[in-house]
């Protein structure tokens, strides 16, 4: 087995680990432990939230989350030898929930422990990619019987998980963190009091940044970068196909490069569309790290990180798919080329489809968040409208969701757990 480089004990928050993470992007977080190049380590993983979401029938939770504490990031873990401009190259070897050890429970308190949850986020808490159509938060419970799920509140649904980091990235240079901030309070600036907000500003309450106390972690406070989107270190990508095999060429900004990583998911839908819309878990993550010295000229990778998709993935041979164009169909207006509009609109006609066999409108959403649904840009010249198109795995179903003369077998579906 590699070596554990960073442990975390699932039923503690990881404000009470030896080895304590964080949860801001800044340059002057000191690295938990330096590794050399060609090593091969096992970085565990608190789920995202520091353990804010129960297995229960309440979605009161995640209506509840405070935000201001995620990501719960392991690391950094810093690369001997590392230097600005290289490029930081990391394999994925496996990666998957909490290992259970011999006499422990098949479930425990903790997502990653035998179960993990897909939420719908409040929109004055987070929102969604629908949060318009859906403003309230609910869940779904996932069980895992190896490598597949199954949910009390989706019955009807089986399927095998594309299990991947959400996130991982290297630190950025001070430049870079200062670019960060100020390109996204001009996008803030553009709508201050918009619900859900353009973008998260750094926030002092609720930073962890390692070791650091009193001054030094108010002053990443002040300038740290939230850890919610993707940018040019990598971070919050939430690609699925991030799963075993899979290796990644990260611009190193910083010396010793500094890696951290966590958001493991069991699961996820191109898209991750109810924002904790993968089936998230706390778990385990096998890597290979190695550098290519200068790489980021040589290769031209100066913006974002590039990389291998892994080989490893649920094989389906039949989907059911969902167009959608770049057109507001409620105010019956046409956008130019609107690709993001088009996906949206895939996706509310496929809840829509989903609906006509019993399912709620939650549960489809909740659904096709968690399953690993195929999204595709489908035509981005043909003006004015965008073509986006979601591919719906058939053979995750237990009955035919395919259209027939005798219409849909619609059934009670039970119902996703909602907040009061």
């Amino acid at each position: 087995m590699p070596d554990v480089v960073f442990t975390v004990d699932q039923s503690r928050s990881m404000r009470d680990q030896k080895a304590p993470g964080h949860n801001r992007w800044h340059p002057d977080i000191p690295a938990a432990i330096t590794v050399r190049p060609g090593s091969e380590i096992r970085v565990e993983c608190r789920e995202w939230t520091d353990g804010q979401i129960g297995d229960n029938d309440s979605a009161d939770d995640v209506r509840d989350v405070d935000l201001s504490v995620t990501h719960m990031l392991s690391g950094p873990i810093a690369v001997e030898g590392a230097r600005p401009g290289d490029l930081l190259v990391v394999d994925i070897l496996d990666l998957g929930p909490v290992p259970q050890g011999p006499g422990d429970p098949a479930r425990g308190p903790a997502p990653g422990q035998g179960w993990g949850y897909t939420g719908v986020f409040a929109r004055d808490n987070g929102g969604g990619f629908l949060t318009d159509r859906f403003p309230g938060a609910c869940k779904a419970i996932w069980d895992f019987h190896g490598q597949q799920a199954t949910s009390r509140h989706i019955p009807g649904v089986r399927f095998t998980g594309i299990t991947h980091p959400g996130l991982f990235g290297t630190a950025p240079s001070a430049e870079l963190l200062a670019r960060w901030n100020r390109r996204e309070q001009a996008l803030i600036d553009t709508d201050p009091g918009r619900v859900p907000p353009l973008a998260l500003p750094p926030s002092p309450g609720g930073t962890l940044a390692g070791p650091l106390t009193g001054s030094a972690l108010e002053q990443v406070g002040r300038q740290g970068a939230r850890t919610v989107p993707a940018r040019e270190n990598g971070g919050n990508h939430d690609i699925k196909n991030f799963t075993r095999g899979a290796r990644v060429f990260y611009p190193v900004h910083v010396p010793g490069a500094l890696l951290s990583g966590g958001d493991l998911h069991f699961s996820q839908g191109d898209g991750e569309i109810t924002f904790c819309g993968a089936i998230e878990m706390g778990g385990f993550v096998d890597l290979h790290l190695d550098l290519i010295p200068g790489g980021m000229q040589t290769y031209g990778v100066t913006t974002n990180p590039v990389f291998l998709p892994g080989n490893v993935e649920p094989r389906h041979s039949e989907f059911l798919s969902f167009i959608g164009i770049s057109v507001d169909h409620d105010g019956d207006v046409n956008h130019y080329n609107d690709a993001t509009l088009a996906y949206r609109n895939a996706c509310l006609n496929a809840i829509a489809y989903l609906e006509t066999f019993g399912y709620s409108p939650e549960q489809a959403y909740l659904l096709l968040g968690a399953a690993p649904v195929e999204g595709r840009v489908s035509g981005v010249v043909d003006i004015p409208n965008a073509c986006c198109s979601l591919y719906l795995p058939t053979a995750i179903f237990e009955f035919d969701i395919r259209p027939t003369a005798e219409g849909p077998r619609r059934a009670d579906r039970g119902r996703c757990a909602v907040s009061s």
